[in-house]
């Protein structure tokens, strides 16, 4: 009866110590498990960071070294000088006419030799050449430019004249050779003569494109002697 009564005691605490035993065990388990439940997660986001080249290239970083960028300003100058480049001319512009008016013109050779009238050498100093022209009245070195038929000459005045046909309305003395090229972009037969029927061409436009410092008026060309 008595030994019973140990053997009940003996299993009651047997049994409460066993309880207890298991509690802390579970316990234990649960402890050592949940540094592992927060580790993982981790890992995992270490390992995805790692495999993930836009994270790394956001951080700026690969196996501790960092990886360059191409500077901006760099890529533009490469770009500019692949880029061909476009150079434009600038147009050549000649002087501006100060007056520009049409006249009848004729044609002359003066050098003293006493051909068609030759009066002897041109008033304005200077031998007759190409491009020296006559007028009754402007300045004498006056700069102008004659044009007819599409072209042009740029010559000065050099004489005086035509005389009388200046009152009929022939402003413009022009030497040979001017006088020719205009006409039909010839040369003339002689320096006397422009080697032509024509005596005359009308509407020759002249333009004025500087005025001269010699003896003469400036302005429309008057008629000579007025």
């Amino acid at each position: 009866m008595q030994q019973r009564a140990i053997n009940v005691i003996l299993t009651g605490v047997t049994g409460t110590a066993l309880a207890g035993m298991m509690v802390a065990g579970v316990a234990a388990a649960s402890d050592d498990s949940a540094p592992k439940k927060q580790f993982l997660p981790q890992q995992a986001v270490a390992a995805q960071e790692q495999k993930s080249p836009e994270r790394l290239a956001d951080k700026g970083a690969m196996g501790g070294f960092t990886v360059p960028k191409a500077p901006a300003k760099a890529e533009a100058k490469a770009d500019a000088k692949a880029a061909p480049k476009k150079t434009a001319k600038p147009v050549k512009k000649g002087p501006k006419a100060l007056l520009s008016g049409k006249t009848k013109a004729s044609y002359f050779w003066d050098d003293g030799s006493g051909v068609n009238g030759d009066t002897g050498a041109p008033a304005g100093g200077k031998p007759m050449q190409k491009g020296l022209f006559a007028s009754p009245s402007w300045p004498m070195h006056t700069k102008v430019k004659v044009t007819y038929k599409g072209r042009s000459v740029t010559g000065f005045v050099g004489d005086r004249g035509p005389g009388e046909p200046s009152h009929r309305g022939v402003m413009l003395d022009l030497d040979t050779y001017t006088f020719r090229y205009l006409l039909d972009g010839k040369k003339p037969s002689s320096k006397y003569n422009a080697g032509t029927g024509e005596g005359h061409l009308n509407g020759v436009k002249w333009e004025v494109l500087s005025w001269g410092s010699g003896a003469g008026k400036k302005g429309k060309p008057q008629p000579f002697g007025s």
